[in-house]
């Protein structure tokens, strides 16, 4: 298996998605595009997955490398390539099907239950509820032929799906303890009051009770992709 990872910061990796990787054999090209946007051809992977970062989808000026990124992400739509979206990947995805980004009306940054949605025959089911990590401001309406399976109270479109190969998640079930906390160091500046704003603490706390049911879903979500 040939998987494509786009990642946007040094802070935002796979995490837990890794091993799941190499207990498939999975041969992975890592474009760190912020440095250089040099992918696989979209028609020669099996998985793409497309990473978060603190930037917004609408920065083009300031990251040029968007532009090609969109236009590698509807490649991928185009080709029918199975591609999981995270956070700001989740978003490309959005605006690549046509929809619009803007702020959400509140910023979610913690440990905030999710709930899972009735969907569609042979959707993704995530669980009724379930505790899962944020760090986003901005969100999307949800794509024309997608099937929303997931909402929070802090964020109507929580995830969504196009047919059985694109998966879109504006959470983080990849977290580790580890890559939690470079999350926090890194985007301290984020941690201001807010309805759905932990602090560095309430996060850390909170991180040895929830990531690892979190980790279990992101690997059933793989796993369906790769059916």
């Amino acid at each position: 298996m040939k998987v494509q990872v786009l990642q946007h910061v040094p802070y935002e990796g796979i995490g837990c998605m890794e091993s799941w990787l190499d207990n498939k054999g999975a041969e992975i090209n890592h474009t760190n595009c912020y440095e250089e946007f040099d992918p696989i051809n979209a028609n020669e992977i099996d998985l793409a997955i497309i990473m978060g970062g603190p930037m917004s989808v609408l920065d083009e000026d300031t990251y040029p490398y968007l532009l090609q990124e969109k236009a590698y992400v509807r490649d991928l739509l185009n080709y029918q390539t199975p591609v999981l979206g995270i956070c700001l990947g989740a978003q490309l995805i959005a605006e690549a099907l046509g929809s619009k980004i803007y702020k959400n009306k509140d910023q979610e940054i913690g440990w905030f239950p999710i709930k899972g949605l009735a969907s569609a025959k042979d959707a993704f089911e995530l669980p009724k509820t379930l505790t899962v990590f944020h760090w986003h401001g901005e969100t999307f309406d949800l794509p024309d032929g997608a099937v929303r399976i997931a909402k929070s109270e802090g964020c109507k479109n929580q995830a969504f799906q196009i047919g059985p190969n694109v998966m879109a998640l504006q959470f983080h079930l990849e977290m580790t303890p580890t890559s939690v906390e470079e999350m926090i160091l890194n985007g301290s500046d984020d941690l201001d009051q807010g309805k759905y704003i932990q602090t560095a603490n309430e996060i850390r706390n909170l991180t040895a009770k929830h990531y690892r049911a979190a980790n279990q879903i992101i690997c059933n979500a793989l796993t369906y992709l790769k059916r």
